[in-house]
């Protein structure tokens, strides 16, 4: 069965090479720029991906939507350009497809940290919904933290490999994605009606970092599980602050 790859990029220079050749097992490669400067879609290209630029930016769901659309497999695999493919999943992906037992699967994701994996503090085993057989399943259409939504509402069947994701390869790296997605998690929480005081974002960062030092075992991550708990306790209040300033202006 022919399978497509589906990539979204921007700036991605610095994986996308080893992220096609990680998947250089499928039969097609779809990459969705959305204004790349850094050689990704010349990059992309050379490597024999079909790669559409888009002008607009419409948030990560409708986005890969756009690149399920233009996939012409009978299946899709979704993967993100800072993701490669372990042999041990596409070896496992590979022999699914010759016998499928479903239309739709999902994969625990290995992240790493600024060098270290990360087995603890939440983010692992992080199950994705990547794989699934084109018309049974699309993303939703959240601007941020997207998922894979099934038609007919099962359970995806999981797969055994795992995804090996690189998303932060210095603390600047997370500190600018955490000012970014608070910016755009605050505006989604306002137009949903969402409103809060400066106790509410101080008690919903508190319970960030418990949640993920304690009860999550962040500790056995050492000093990395501990930046991370501080991090995402800081993004919690950030996002919650620019919340109810975001609400106080426009009131006025």
């Amino acid at each position: 069965m022919k399978l497509s790859v589906i990539i979204i990029t921007k700036n991605e220079a610095a994986h996308i090479a080893k992220c096609l050749k990680s998947v250089d097992f499928a039969d097609e490669f779809i990459v969705v720029d959305s204004g790349s400067t850094d050689g990704t879609v010349e990059l992309a290209r050379a490597l024999g991906a079909r790669v559409e630029v888009t002008s607009d930016w419409p948030g990560f769901g409708p986005q890969k939507n756009r690149a399920v659309d233009l996939a012409t497999g009978d299946w899709v695999l979704s993967i993100d350009a800072d993701e490669l493919v372990t042999p041990e999943l596409a070896r496992e992906i590979q022999e699914t497809l010759k016998a499928p037992r479903g239309d739709v699967y999902e994969m625990p994701r290995l992240s790493n940290f600024c060098g270290r994996d990360i087995r603890h503090s939440g983010w692992w085993p992080d199950y994705v919904v990547r794989l699934f057989k084109r018309g049974t399943a699309r993303f939703n259409d959240a601007y941020v933290h997207e998922r894979v939504v099934p038609n007919d509402g099962k359970r995806p069947l999981q797969l055994k490999g795992h995804f090996h994701h690189f998303p932060y390869d210095t603390l600047d790296a997370l500190i600018n994605k955490i000012n970014r997605y608070s910016s755009d998690a605050a505006a989604s929480m306002y137009a949903k009606g969402r409103r809060t005081s400066i106790f509410g974002a101080l008690g919903h960062s508190f319970w960030t970092f418990v949640r993920i030092y304690l009860i999550r075992r962040g500790f056995l991550d050492g000093r990395h599980g501990l930046v991370l708990a501080v991090t995402a306790a800081s993004g919690s209040f950030y996002r919650y602050s620019k919340l109810m300033f975001l609400a106080e202006k426009n009131k006025q």
